[in-house]
């Protein structure tokens, strides 16, 4: 894609609420969106939607001169090729070889959640050292949060929901104080919608603890 198409892309349509809006952001959105609603259905197209949507972000990031961000973006796009690989060709538990949706123990949430708040201030110092970021500490909480989110969602577990819930959440509060309230309006749609999300896979799980076993 040449420099000349992604001025296109990525040029301002209008100002809302003080923030540009153009194409890319505009589809990036959409994308994002639909990547969630396939993730409520348990659908693998959700890992295709991730990747072209972080690939624009990718973009609109380095049209805006923001590296970190852009290559934050390439993690990502990383782990949905994993995500969608587990989806496709991942094994479950002993005795039921095909992956499903399942949830952690207690314990494992303990790990999920120790390792989270362990990462959180090692990234916050990492950002307030290597980058001129006002809020190294705000930002690296919902990004290591939507690592640990997106590692659980790989591995069909339920928990993935409560953490995409709190990274919403925590993101609404970031882009909030950076004014960007386009995003801060997408991203409670995404916290309705990983809500929803948490209740439909319950129900799944449910139905799935309630169906017979399958004859060997």
């Amino acid at each position: 894609m040449s420099l000349g198409t992604l001025g296109v892309i990525f040029a301002p349509l209008w100002m809302l609420w003080g923030s540009p809006i153009s194409v890319g952001e505009l589809l990036a959105s959409a994308l994002g969106l639909g990547m969630v609603a396939c993730n409520m259905v348990v659908n693998p197209l959700a890992w295709p939607l991730a990747i072209a949507s972080s690939a624009l972000y990718t973009l609109l990031f380095l049209d805006s001169r923001l590296y970190g961000e852009a290559s934050l973006q390439l993690l990502f796009i990383a782990m949905a090729l994993w995500g969608w690989a587990q989806w496709r060709r991942g094994r479950g538990l002993a005795g039921n070889p095909a992956l499903r949706v399942h949830a952690l123990g207690r314990r494992g949430r303990l790990w999920v959640l120790g390792l989270t708040l362990a990462a959180w201030p090692l990234l916050g110092l990492l950002l307030s050292q290597v980058t001129d970021s006002d809020v190294p500490y705000l930002d690296a909480l919902p990004t290591v949060g939507s690592i640990t989110g997106t590692l659980l969602l790989g591995r069909k577990l339920i928990e993935n929901w409560p953490v995409w819930i709190a990274v919403n959440l925590i993101s609404i509060g970031l882009f909030a104080v950076k004014g960007l309230w386009l995003t801060v309006a997408l991203y409670a749609v995404f916290a309705v919608l990983a809500m929803l999300g948490w209740r439909a896979w319950r129900a799944i799980l449910a139905a799935q603890l309630a169906a017979p076993p399958r004859a060997g």
